[in-house]
């Protein structure tokens, strides 16, 4: 897929007032400071297209970006970021989780993992509940150009294995990414194409 428009369109933090339009959404997630807003820039390539920041947490609110015209691709809060206000982190937990459970265009989402660390906590327990609540998701992992090759597989390799000897039977698609090298990026879009080439056209 070629990303020729990416334009935004909405912030909000209450699902009733996200976009009425049944287009596809595939949402990104992840703990704060994984990349998320990098990624997604490369992904569409504008810079600027998401707020970079070297203050984690500072995305805040369901972010709305339409792509190609024909689907939207939604930024979300990260979670697990621990300078953030227990009300305000509740407050996350709440909009996030409520995006999750209530919007039927969502159709993917991809939780961003940062390769370079052991398999996290919050991360397992955040996918585990879009298991148990029926939500498709992939992984993608991002930063795969600051390790070695050796290391990164290595990393990669101690997920998959934490994963599936936990409550996972198999592994949920996964992708490798960076922002820096570009390195995923047509996987990842391919991955999106082809899940819209096959939906019903009047979702």
């Amino acid at each position: 897929m070629k990303i020729n428009t990416a334009s935004f369109v909405i912030s909000n933090s209450d699902v009733s007032k996200c976009p009425k339009e049944r287009l596809p959404e595939y949402a990104f997630i992840g703990r704060s400071n994984v990349g998320k807003s990098s990624l997604i820039n490369m992904l569409t390539g504008q810079n600027k297209l998401a707020k970079t920041s070297g203050r984690p947490g500072k995305t805040q609110l369901i972010n709305h970006f339409k792509i190609n015209n024909n689907w939207f691709l939604v930024d979300l809060p990260g979670y697990g970021y621990a300078k953030v206000s227990k009300s305000v982190k509740r407050t996350f937990q709440s909009f996030i989780k409520n995006y999750f459970l209530q919007r039927e265009q969502l159709i993917c989402s991809f939780v961003l993992i940062d390769c370079r660390h052991e398999p996290q906590k919050v991360d397992l327990e955040f996918m585990e509940f879009l298991g148990e609540s029926e939500i498709p998701f992939s992984i993608v992992f991002t930063k795969s150009d600051k390790l070695k090759l050796s290391e990164l597989n290595r990393n990669i390799e101690s997920y998959v294995k934490k994963m599936t000897s936990t409550i996972w039977q198999e592994m949920p698609p996964y992708f490798i990414t960076s922002a820096t090298s570009s390195n995923g990026k047509e996987e990842l879009l391919n991955y999106i194409e082809e899940i819209n080439n096959g939906l019903d056209k009047n979702l």
